[in-house]
């Protein structure tokens, strides 16, 4: 078993789907509301623990209804909560998503995320540094993201860092992370000055472009490479990039190389679309294994 550290957001997800998205100054009629446990963090941890890792999550969550669902959650996906606090002065943050078109459009109200900061983290760090691979994103503060950049390369732990939603980040951090899975707008911000199959030959078996329905590209040292994703009748897309993210580490974290690594997170990622919610469609160990296979 795996043993990983997701440091990240949780939120609660108010998911709308509808026909088409509405203009600017548009009423339209909606066909379904939820709300649904989310944030990228929660994402990544609860994916990576139904893959069969040891998960702990480093987070924060307000001392009100969405936390407690939210808390509740993590435990009946077994991901480890010791370092997830309820704060009392600030709520839960929010993900409002919209569903329509096939594809998903997202605002996030970081909230209770802001607290994830530096000075948080550290009260986690005999738990980084036992971890086999150190997950992170960007719905926390920009310099906690620094911080843990710097611990878990002063620890030589392998960090994985996904850079959304999209912000431009240091050299240094580029440098020092293990992984980077950008999407093409991601990747995009990230290296402006350079094209797409340019930053690729730049981070070689570092930097892997999430392309969607097309897979995922990257350098291997001698060529480029794209393992594509497997075709499915998509339900909802919000949650298959963390799917991704957390598969490929619990892939990487068990030994496998990367190309195999690669190919294990899209089939998660294939299947976590096919269900109503982030969470919902995320698949447990022998599924992602046995639609491999067959």
């Amino acid at each position: 078993m795996s043993k990983l550290v997701v440091i990240g957001s949780s939120s609660m997800d108010l998911v709308v789907s509808a026909s088409k998205r509405p203009s600017a100054g548009e009423t339209i009629i909606g066909e379904q509301f939820k709300t649904i446990p989310g944030g990228k963090g929660a994402n990544q941890a609860v994916a990576a623990a139904r893959l069969g890792s040891e998960v702990y999550l480093i987070g924060c969550v307000g001392s009100d209804n969405y936390g407690d669902i939210i808390l509740k959650n993590f435990k009946q996906n077994n991901v480890l909560i010791d370092y997830v606090e309820p704060v009392t002065y600030i709520e839960t943050g929010t993900a409002h998503i919209i569903l329509a078109e096939g594809d998903n459009s997202i605002i996030v109200v970081k909230g209770a995320n802001n607290n994830v900061t530096p000075k948080y983290v550290e009260k986690a760090k005999e738990i980084i540094q036992k971890a086999e691979m150190v997950l992170i994103q960007q719905e926390i503060p920009e310099e906690t993201v620094e911080y843990v950049v710097d611990l878990c390369h002063e620890y030589s732990v392998p960090l994985l860092l996904n850079p959304a939603p999209a912000r431009v980040i240091s050299q240094t951090v580029i440098e020092k992370a293990t992984y980077l899975t950008p999407n093409e707008h991601e990747a995009s911000i990230l290296f402006e000055d350079l094209t797409k199959e340019e930053a690729l030959k730049k981070y070689p078996n570092k930097l892997f472009i999430t392309e969607g329905k097309q897979g995922v590209r990257y350098f291997n040292g001698e060529k480029e490479m794209l393992i594509p994703s497997f075709k499915v009748e998509a339900v909802d897309t919000t949650g298959a990039g963390d799917t991704f993210n957390a598969a490929f580490a619990v892939a990487l974290s068990e030994g496998k190389n990367i190309e195999d690594s690669v190919l294990f997170a899209n089939r998660a990622a294939s299947l976590s679309v096919t269900k109503f919610g982030a969470q919902g469609g995320m698949p447990l160990r022998a599924e992602v294994e046995g639609s491999i296979s067959s």
